[in-house]
């Protein structure tokens, strides 16, 4: 019964940005809905990062439900029992709440896309002229469910660094794959005859950005933030004692190391070391390639963004360790990170297509009316 309950719940949220599109007065409806889904899922991202870095992840100890209902305020029994028995635990009324927050949200998105799904095939059946391909949000549905798998095995194998982490980067792949999506859905600007070049190059951005956001969510999930406490020096040394064996054994259980034995901070220096270092890999090669791409009209804008959001992002991992890992500072470098993705997902596409024939798609669709 409460998970008939927890999918009314995802449905009338995400009923709102239903509602939305479908009153807009024009034509653009299911490319809007895209849009809205992505940024919606880029909320969720943030929200997620918030609920782990809170230490809320356990606030609500199974799935999909909390104490086997669908809200915290019909498990408030359990949760105060929990909470008065290890007050410093997982479990409170306020962890509860943002856990199932998150899972609400995830639910919602997964209904947004399911919508999307259903208005795409819908077009294809009746020949309607919606300009996308319908495997391409049924590809989207089934990366979510494998998505709310990977939340469930969160849960239920109580926040180990592997599956968090692999659980944040299908979140991200989700958010990177409605971008694409919806940069297709949208009309391209000029044709520009010389950016196609910059394929390959564009690629490596992309492949540099995801291998820095995994060592990131490594860097999250195993509580290594304030593994360093200086900068740029790590603990005093530029090169200080690591263990990165037992930092990068995927398989263990969280603050444990592959023997089961309590992890080390030579470990989790090794960690934190490893994350930072190849920070200024990434970032030498994305301003470059976003400088690089300044003298393209259809490319500057986001190529101005992502030097933008570069140095915003060097200034929050920055005072994450300087001041000793506020929450908002945290937060906002997370959802930096997914904004990174964004653009850099964004530029792949426009580079990908800019060759003639593919320089403008419609800029209506009726397929989803």
């Amino acid at each position: 019964m409460f998970i008939l309950e927890l999918g009314l719940i995802g449905l009338c949220i995400a009923l709102l940005p239903l509602s939305w599109v479908w009153v807009k007065a024009d034509d653009d409806k299911f490319r809007k809905l895209v849009w809205l889904t992505t940024f919606m899922t880029l909320d969720l991202v943030m929200f997620g990062g918030f609920t782990r870095l809170t230490d809320s992840g356990l606030g609500c100890p199974d799935w999909p439900g909390c104490y086997g209902t669908s809200s915290p305020f019909i498990a408030h029994v359990q949760i105060a029992a929990a909470h008065l028995a290890m007050p410093s635990g997982p479990v409170s009324m306020t962890k509860a709440w943002i856990e199932m927050i998150h899972r609400y949200f995830a639910m919602a998105i997964g209904v947004l896309i399911i919508a999307q799904t259903a208005i795409a095939w819908r077009a294809r059946i009746k020949r309607l002229p919606l300009h996308v391909s319908p495997w391409w949000p049924t590809a989207l549905l089934g990366l979510i469910v494998v998505q709310g798998a990977f939340g469930a095995w969160t849960v239920t194998m109580k926040l180990q660094p592997i599956i968090v982490t692999t659980h944040l980067l299908l979140g991200l792949l989700l958010l990177g794959s409605l971008a694409w999506l919806a940069a297709r859905m949208t009309p391209l600007p000029a044709y520009e005859p010389d950016a196609a070049r910059w394929r390959v190059a564009a690629l490596v951005a992309l492949v540099l950005l995801v291998v820095q956001i995994a060592l990131g969510g490594w860097v999250s999930t195993n509580y290594a933030v304030l593994a360093c406490t200086d900068f740029p020096t790590c603990n005093g040394a530029w090169i200080p004692p690591m263990d990165f064996h037992h930092g990068f054994h995927l398989w263990r259980a969280l603050g444990m190391d592959g023997n089961g034995d309590v992890i080390t901070q030579d470990a989790l220096v090794a960690i934190h070391w490893t994350h930072r270092t190849f920070a200024f890999i990434v970032v030498a090669y994305l301003v470059w390639f976003a400088l690089k791409l300044r003298r393209y009209a259809s490319l500057r804008r986001p190529a101005n963004w992502i030097v933008i959001v570069i140095v915003i992002q060097f200034l929050t991992g920055l005072s994450n360790i300087v001041l000793q890992w506020p929450l908002p500072v945290a937060v906002a470098h997370n959802g930096g990170a997914a904004i990174l993705l964004l653009l850099v997902v964004v530029l792949n596409f426009r580079i990908a297509c800019s060759r003639p024939g593919r320089a403008v798609l419609p800029a209506r669709d009726t397929a989803a009316v």
